[in-house]
């Protein structure tokens, strides 16, 4: 009778907690079964880089590159062109079509002048990443961008029919900007880390695009705002632009 011992509890419930179980972010590229879900169309590829970017950069590494690439870049112009219509609601009459155009220019170009210095440091960094590859991370970066700037429009649009003060309006778009680009960092930086390589250069080359960015809003100006030419005449320094806008 005293000899009776208890049955032994399963070792999830002696240990308390669930067994360990690696991270999806830690399984290579192709092992967990969503990586390998087709993806059809932007939607999808917008599904994809919200719920599950993993299979984005599985996708990179395929044949399919090129049309995805493409997909992705398609996203972004759409994107940039819906929340750039909303940026031009703030002054209306040309803003409403020219500030899409330099959103959605302003935005490809910077991509396109980074790319290079990307791959290189990728290079350098002993990444195994093809310079379609590279790209296509790119074209990931802004379309995530993109997607959040679309998200953040409805209260952008709100700001810009209820207040005229065109420093609180760039300050608004500026923080929406940096709050996008921090998520499309993320999404690049975790493609990255799936090809290897130290990550010294990709941040080295994060505050190249950053600063490339930011000029961009000096160098396309008005954004918000009106002027008499499409783009400026005069050559600034994107700090010196902002301070200006500032003292208005």
């Amino acid at each position: 009778m005293n000899d009776f011992d208890p049955p032994a509890l399963p070792p999830i419930l002696a240990a308390g907690r669930p067994a360990a179980h690696p991270a999806q972010s830690e399984l290579p590229l192709g092992e967990d079964p969503r990586d390998l879900e087709p993806m059809h169309g932007p939607f999808a590829a917008v599904e994809s880089l919200l719920r599950h970017p993993r299979r984005i950069v599985y996708g990179l590494r395929q044949g399919d590159a090129g049309d995805l690439t493409r997909t992705l870049l398609l996203i972004a112009v759409l994107c940039s062109l819906v929340y750039g219509f909303v940026v031009g609601t703030f002054s209306r009459h040309d803003q409403l079509w020219a500030a899409p155009v330099k959103i959605a220019g302003g935005l490809l170009v910077s991509a396109f002048i980074c790319l290079p210095s990307l791959y290189i440091f990728s290079c350098l960094s002993g990444a195994r990443a093809r310079l379609q590859e590279v790209g296509g991370l790119i074209a990931g970066l802004v379309a995530l961008m993109t997607v959040l700037l679309v998200g953040f429009a409805p209260v952008a649009w709100i700001f810009s029919q209820s207040t005229e003060s065109v420093a609180a309006m760039g300050a608004l778009h500026l923080l929406f900007w940096l709050i996008a680009t921090w998520f499309g960092l993320r999404f690049l930086q975790a493609g990255f880390a799936h090809l290897g390589g130290s990550p010294t250069g990709l941040r080295i080359w994060i505050l190249v695009f950053l600063l490339v960015m930011l000029q961009m809003t000096a160098a396309l100006r008005p954004l918000v705002g009106t002027a008499d030419t499409f783009l400026p005449t005069d050559k600034k320094f994107f700090v010196g632009h902002w301070m200006e806008n500032l003292q208005k």
